[in-house]
């Protein structure tokens, strides 16, 4: 008779039970919604704060179509990899948009609609050669008015700005309309009239490319106030400028207006301008600098002396046409950019001429981050070694290397004091000096400003060719400059939110104790390798000195028994040095093979072992509690 009690008493427990674990998933679904917990070491699926700020942002909705041929890349492993990780970034998106981001994603299979779609929008299709058909594995995002926006492929190797990317689309569909750029600028880099030729002047190539991807609005040098339609303020040699215009750039600058700054000690590319061809211009060619902006913000720029760069210095044609390198024209690569911009990370070359450089002094308010910086290899040549340079060679001569390296180009940002703490200079009786607004001491929010410490790197002496074509000018580029100026218009052209954005940690970790293990092992083996081959050089060495030691008349070998029994010891000692380096190389991934060994038995034994070994434990204790 107890038995009866006692089923019906587990039965209504294992009742009680159940309703308690629907009860609990339906807490979890009302408390826990939307909660995310992202313990990757690089924190892989947490938005920045820049990105959340832009997609919280969002009026309305911006719709998102991936298009990934998952059916046509089962073979392909590394494509599938990518194309997760790139799905599970836009579901982070969707997820931080509070449904304004809509995502769908489409499989482009051949000849249906899904792939007319895709090409209609422009995306790039992949051939596999004989693995397959051809992919798709891209981005389409349209806006509520229309606007379109594609990534025609998601490339790999550029997983580190994946989120730059795609919140950089965003922002442009966002606000969809044209970049304003003002072109404040002490040489003539847009068309016009030259009065030294007597002829029309051609726009510079960087200008000619930002003409078509922004609207460019040429300033007065003259200026006493920024339109407020100037998204960007675009900087370029600011010679001789006055208390009022400078008061007009401070006060753009303190009240968020992006600016990109290029200033030079010497600018070659002004004296060329002015008089083409007359190697005495050079005398009159002026440096350029806002220092008073930049001794309020706490930097420093170099305007009496020039970088030189033994390691990146350009070879040129000397006065006897022999090639010269020549240390104050320097093209730098990889090596001195800054990996983690995106404006900096894609580029291969840079190259600057007589170019100055920065550094933030101590206490700055500035917040400072180098872009390019030149090799250790560098030092510093003062501006008048270069007015009158007839050979490049004779550079070395005044050239002595710190071991130092310098800031050409850096990022500025922060809360930026004015350099006018009393508001705007007096100013003459005959000037009408128009008040750009209320006077800002201080800026309300982080400033973006981007300095470069060369105007030269702009001309397109310094990074294009161009040829004339039946009229129609083809520039073919041999360095990045323009495609940097550009990556830096394109990313100040965003809101500070986006400009923050940094370049992230990739989802593809390397085996760090695998690769220890086989530097380890590489290391030994090459010692070994290298104390094995030297023994048996010395011995094939003696060995054929033995053999060729007594020759008969014949031609035949006359050995003494002594002679003999030395041959067959280094022949022996040979084929011993021979299976060493043999056994060397079979043990030289031993441990990479032991440590694989280990893990698999960790994996597929020890641990189940584990859980057996706690569930028997526990069900072990259960029986024992019960009466």
């Amino acid at each position: 008779m107890t038995d009866q009690p006692q089923r019906s008493l587990s039965f209504y427990a294992l009742v009680l039970l159940a309703f308690g674990f629907i009860a609990a998933i339906m807490v979890n679904n009302a408390l826990f919604s939307g909660i995310r917990l992202d313990l990757t070491e690089n924190n892989l699926y947490t938005l920045s704060p820049g990105t959340r700020n832009l997609l919280n942002k969002l009026d309305e909705p911006i719709n998102f179509y991936f298009f990934y041929s998952d059916q046509a890349t089962e073979d392909v492993q590394v494509l599938r990899t990518y194309a997760v990780r790139v799905r599970e970034v836009l579901e982070e998106f969707a997820a931080a948009s509070d449904g304004k981001l809509i995502l769908t994603e489409v499989d482009p299979v051949p000849f249906s609609e899904e792939e007319d779609r895709a090409d209609q929008y422009g995306l790039q299709r992949i051939s596999l050669g004989g693995l397959g058909d051809s992919v798709y594995l891209g981005l389409a995002a349209t806006n509520s008015v229309g606007d379109q926006e594609i990534v025609p492929f998601f490339q790999p190797d550029r997983e580190a700005f994946l989120e730059y990317d795609l919140a950089k689309l965003v922002s442009t569909l966002a606000s969809p309309e044209k970049t304003v750029v003002g072109l404040l600028s002490g040489v003539p880099m847009t068309v016009g009239f030259n009065p030294q030729t007597q002829q029309m002047r051609e726009p510079w190539i960087v200008t000619s490319q930002a003409q078509q991807l922004f609207e460019v609005r040429s300033l007065e040098p003259t200026l006493s106030r920024i339109d407020p339609e100037i998204d960007i303020l675009w900087i370029v040699h600011p010679k001789e400028i006055e208390d009022a215009t400078l008061y007009a750039i401070d006060q753009f600058i303190l009240q968020g207006g992006n600016t990109l700054i290029f200033v030079d000690p010497l600018a070659e590319i002004d004296a060329a301008a002015a008089t083409p061809g007359d190697p005495s211009a050079m005398l009159g060619a002026q440096g350029s600098n806002l220092e008073r902006l930049f001794t309020a913000w706490g930097i420093k720029f170099s305007g009496a002396d020039i970088v030189a760069d033994d390691r990146y210095a350009l070879t040129v044609g000397g006065p006897d046409q022999r090639p010269v390198r020549h240390l104050g024209l320097i093209g730098i690569d990889e090596g001195g950019m800054n990996p983690s911009d995106v404006t900096t990370a894609d580029l291969s070359t840079v190259n600057f001429g007589t170019t100055g450089h920065f550094a933030v002094s101590e206490g700055a308010a500035a917040n400072f981050e180098p872009l390019i910086t030149s090799s250790n290899q560098a030092g510093l040549i003062a501006v008048d070694n270069f007015r009158f340079l007839a050979n490049p060679d004779s550079l070395r001569d005044q050239f002595a290397p710190s071991g130092e390296t310098y800031t050409l180009a850096a990022r500025v940002g922060g809360k930026l004091p004015s350099a006018f703490p009393d508001g705007l200079p007096a100013a003459s009786p005959d000037t009408s000096v128009e008040l750009p607004g209320a006077h800002i001491a201080e800026s309300n929010s982080t400033v973006n400003v981007v300095l470069i410490g060369d105007v030269d790197v702009l001309s397109d002496r310094m990074w294009v060719q161009v040829q004339n074509f039946f009229g129609r000018r083809i520039p073919q580029a041999f360095a990045n400059n323009g495609d940097w100026v550009i990556n830096l218009l394109d990313n100040l052209s965003g809101s500070a939110d986006l400009i923050g954005i940094r370049g992230r940690a990739t989802a593809n970790r390397p085996f760090e104790v695998v690769e220890e293990l086989r530097r380890r092992a590489d290391a030994e083996f090459r010692s070994t390798e290298q104390r094995l081959q030297a023994e048996l050089e010395e011995t094939e060495q003696r060995l054929a000195s033995l053999q060729s030691a007594q020759q008969s008349e014949g031609g035949g070998l006359i050995l003494s028994p002594e002679q003999e029994n030395e041959i067959d010891r280094f022949l022996e000692q040979r084929t011993r040095i021979r299976k060493e380096l043999r056994s060397v190389q079979r043990n030289l991934d031993q441990d990479i093979e032991d440590l694989g060994t280990w893990l698999k038995f960790i994996n597929i034994w020890l641990m189940p072992l584990l859980v057996l070994v706690v569930g028997g434990l526990g069900l072990l204790l259960q029986r024992r509690r019960q009466p």
